[in-house]
């Protein structure tokens, strides 16, 4: 009889990935029975995916097949959607069964944040997956192809909005003013006819960075043709069209959302409590009130205490919460009861911005154009190392580092 303890990983992100790769790697499978779920038999770099969805790197070479990272012979994998947890039963319903366990770990990831703008789920393209990416990159194609067959010309065709300018809506513009002159190029069309807008309701892009940072981001992108909108909200998404709540209206056949995500909703479907569907977790990563329940990723929410908000869900957190949790979950099935304290350790931030530039704060000190770049690379390679090893980082690493 099998009396070893269940241990089930919902989402092969960074965070669910990584922990069932250090429990691989610690034997914890010797131990206990671990099973990783999730809805793709690959595991992508959300971190990366606005280049494929400007056209700048083909998709595939942000996804990675689970079985090629985990040995399915010590972490069982199953190809499935979760649907609910039942968490006083201790169950996982899943679209085709479903599975109990002693420990969870949930890792289910994000969705766009719309913030009750309407227009946007039906209107709007979103970078969030493999299929969504590859959705934005051949619709911006299309729309190139399409311009010089069109008897009258109409502008919108050519009118890029990207709603956000936060890291993802200022990574992807980045691309996109790269990607556009090559398309330019190859359909035949003259630079100016095509028009970028990264519209942003904060009061600054990039917000929370640094002042010069910012500055030097947003004067490379204008110097690309790209016009920003900063303090101008949206108030509606309609076909064609953005309206901007100062009145003003875009006309553009391309409509990209980035204004920042939410938790997966199925938290709130299985009754925890939670903000912009994420949980506030304990110290050890724990749900409130569920000694058997993790919460890592875009789902959990944690404070930084010295300014009393929330930390941006990142995957440098995710990686480092799996760290903790993977030693949290091998103390528990030794029997042990005290566990870490996860604190995050937030080595830098670095955006790309297109081709060879980008900008980063790497301690106190501040990067921009290639030595930025470089880091940004360095922090991609690092990650796939830390995953699979050298072979991974030849196979799927950003080797050109300058």
């Amino acid at each position: 009889m099998n009396n070893k303890p269940k241990i089930v990983i919902l989402g092969a992100g960074y965070g669910g990935m990584m922990t069932a790769s250090r429990l691989q790697k610690s034997n914890a499978h010797q131990d206990a029975d671990i099973t990783l779920v999730n809805k793709h038999n690959y595991h992508y770099q959300t971190t990366w995916l606005h280049e494929p969805a400007a056209g700048t790197m083909h998709h595939d070479k942000t996804r990675m097949k689970i079985d090629s990272v985990i040995d399915t012979k010590k972490i069982h994998f199953i190809k499935d959607s979760v649907v609910e947890i039942k968490k006083e039963e201790k169950k996982i319903i899943l679209e085709d069964g479903e599975l109990d366990y002693d420990y969870l770990v949930i890792g289910l990831g994000s969705e766009p944040e719309t913030f009750g703008i309407p227009g946007v789920t039906e209107h709007a393209f979103s970078i969030r997956s493999v299929n969504s990416v590859r959705l934005i990159r051949e619709h911006i194609e299309y729309m190139f192809a399409s311009y010089n067959k069109q008897d009258e010309k109409h502008e919108d065709v050519l009118t890029f909005v990207i709603a956000g300018a936060g890291f993802t809506g200022i990574e992807f513009v980045g691309e996109l003013s790269e990607r556009i002159p090559e398309l330019c190029e190859e359909y035949d069309i003259a630079r100016e006819k095509v028009k970028i807008y990264s519209v942003e309701a904060a009061p600054s892009a990039l917000p929370g960075f640094d002042e010069e940072l910012v500055e030097y981001a947003m004067n490379l992108l204008e110097s690309r043709g790209v016009e920003f909108k900063i303090n101008t909200p949206i108030k509606e998404v309609q076909e064609g069209r953005v309206l901007l709540a100062d009145g003003e209206e875009i006309k553009s056949q391309t409509i990209v959302w980035t204004t920042g995500i939410r938790g997966s909703s199925i938290l709130e479907k299985s009754g925890f409590e939670t903000m912009r569907g994420r949980v506030k977790v304990e110290k050890d990563l724990r749900a409130p009130g569920f000694d058997d329940t993790f919460i890592i990723g875009d789902c959990a929410l944690i404070i930084n205490e010295e300014i009393n908000r929330p930390y941006p869900p990142t995957a440098q957190i995710a990686i480092q919460q799996a760290y903790t949790l993977s030693n949290n979950l091998k103390a528990l099935i030794a029997g042990k009861t005290e566990l870490e304290e996860f604190k995050p350790d937030i080595k830098g931030t670095v955006a790309s911005l297109g081709g060879k530039e980008a900008i980063g704060l790497v301690g106190e000190r501040k990067l921009y154009g290639n030595s930025a770049s470089a880091v940004k690379k360095l922090i991609d390679n690092r990650y796939l190392f830390l995953l699979g090893g050298m072979p991974l980082v030849l196979k799927k690493g950003k080797l050109n580092l300058f």
